[in-house]
C-alpha cells in the first residue's frame, strides 16, 4: 500500500478496530474497502474466511453472502427503474402487480400497501416471519406469503416482508424467478465454497453454509427480494462508485435513494439518525445499509466517497455477541474523522 495514496490515512485508522475485533475473536475475519468519486480505492483483508471445520485465510477478493445489502444493491434499483419507466407507480398498491395478494378478503389492509411504503419500511408488517418453517416447496411458500393474514403492527418497523413482496412483484413483472435475473456486474446468487466467507452451522440444513444463502426464508423460497446476493468488496465498491457518479450527473433514481421517507429511511436505504450504525459523524448526505451476516455499505454523497465493511460475524453461529454494531460505528466515525 502506497503511503502517498489519498485514502491511506482513512483506511489505516478505520482498519484498526477491525483488526482488534479479529484479534479479540469477536469476528473471524473481515474485508474493509473505501472508494471515492474520482476512482481512488483501497481494500484490505484480515482474519479467516472460515474457521470450522477448517481454517482459510480471508482475502481481499473473498465472496460474501451480502444478506440485506441485497435490498439496496439488487431490489431497490430495479423497483425504482420500473417506476422511472412507467411500469409501476410507486404510490400504487402492490395489488396493481399482485392482484392475488390477500385475494379472499377485498378489504384486507395488505391490499392497500404501496411500493413506496415497502421501500421505506412504512408498512405494518412484522419484522420477520419464519416462512421456511411452513414447508420446503418454494411455490407453496410464495402462495403462503401472498395469502397469509399478516400480523399487523401498530408502528412500522424494518421488515423483510416488505422486500419479499417487492421481489414477488418483480418476478410477476418479468415472468421468471429472481435467481434467473441478471444479478448485476460482479454479483451472483451463490459462490464457490473455496472462495466464499463461511456463515453459520445451520440447524435445519445441518451443515456449515459457505457459498449458499444463509437467510432461511430466501433459501426456502429459492430466491427472494430481501437477501441472497453474493459479491466481493470490489463489487460492492463498484456499485457504490456508480451511485456517486450517477448522483453527480443528476440521476433521478439516486435522488430517490437520497430522498427521506421518514426520520431514518429513504427509498430502500437508511439515513443518519441518532444511534444509527453509521456513527455520529456522518454527513447529512450519507445513506447506508447493513446485512445480518455482518455486511454493511455506506455512501457519502456530500464527501464523495463510500466504504464497505464485510465480515463473517455469524460464523459458526449467530448466537454470540460479536460486537458488530459498535464496530460499525467506530469504523464509520474514524472514516469521517476530520
Amino acid at each position: 500500500m502506497s503511503a502517498g495514496h489519498p485514502l491511506t490515512p482513512l483506511l489505516e485508522r478505520a482498519f484498526e478496530p477491525v483488526e482488534a475485533a479479529v484479534q479479540a475473536a469477536r469476528i473471524p475475519g473481515a474485508v474493509f474497502g473505501i472508494v471515492d468519486r474520482g476512482g481512488a480505492r483501497l481494500v484490505r483483508a484480515t482474519g479467516c474466511a472460515q474457521t470450522v471445520p477448517e481454517r482459510r485465510a480471508m482475502r481481499e477478493d473473498t465472496w460474501f453472502d451480502l444478506a440485506s445489502l441485497t435490498k439496496v444493491i439488487f431490489t431497490t434499483p430495479r423497483i425504482l427503474a420500473y417506476a422511472r419507466d412507467g411500469v409501476i407507480d410507486l404510490d400504487a398498491p402492490l395489488v396493481s402487480v399482485l392482484p392475488d395478494l390477500r385475494q379472499y378478503d377485498p378489504t384486507a389492509w395488505e391490499r392497500k400497501v404501496t411500493f413506496r411504503e415497502c421501500l421505506g419500511h412504512q408498512t405494518p408488517f412484522p419484522a420477520v416471519e419464519p416462512i421456511y418453517t411452513y414447508g420446503r416447496d418454494p411455490e407453496l411458500l410464495r402462495a403462503f406469503v401472498l395469502q397469509r393474514e399478516w400480523r399487523r403492527l401498530t408502528n412500522p418497523v424494518y421488515s423483510d416482508i416488505n422486500f419479499i413482496l417487492l421481489g414477488l412483484a418483480m418476478e410477476r413483472l418479468e415472468g421468471k424467478r429472481l435467481r434467473d435475473f441478471d444479478s448485476g456486474p460482479g454479483f451472483a446468487f451463490s459462490a464457490a465454497p473455496e472462495v466464499a466467507a463461511a456463515t453459520e452451522d445451520c440447524t435445519w440444513r445441518h451443515r456449515i453454509l459457505c457459498g449458499e444463502v444463509h437467510d432461511d426464508n430466501c433459501s426456502a423460497l429459492e430466491g427472494a427480494g430481501h437477501a441472497g446476493l453474493f459479491g466481493t468488496a470490489d463489487a460492492v465498491l463498484d456499485f457504490a462508485k456508480s451511485l456517486l457518479e450517477k448522483d453527480a450527473a443528476g440521476d433521478p433514481l439516486v435522488a430517490l435513494m437520497r430522498t427521506p421517507l421518514s426520520e431514518n429511511r429513504t427509498h430502500g436505504w437508511e439515513r443518519p439518525y441518532p444511534q444509527w450504525h453509521g456513527g455520529t459523524l456522518a454527513s447529512p448526505g450519507t445513506i447506508g445499509h447493513t446485512g445480518f451476516t455482518g455486511t454493511a455499505l455506506w455512501v457519502d454523497f456530500d464527501r464523495g466517497r463510500a466504504w464497505t465493511l464485510l465480515t463473517n460475524r455469524i460464523h459458526p453461529t449467530r448466537h454470540f455477541d460479536s460486537g458488530i454494531f459498535p464496530l460499525r460505528q467506530a469504523v464509520c466515525d474514524l472514516v469521517n474523522q476530520v
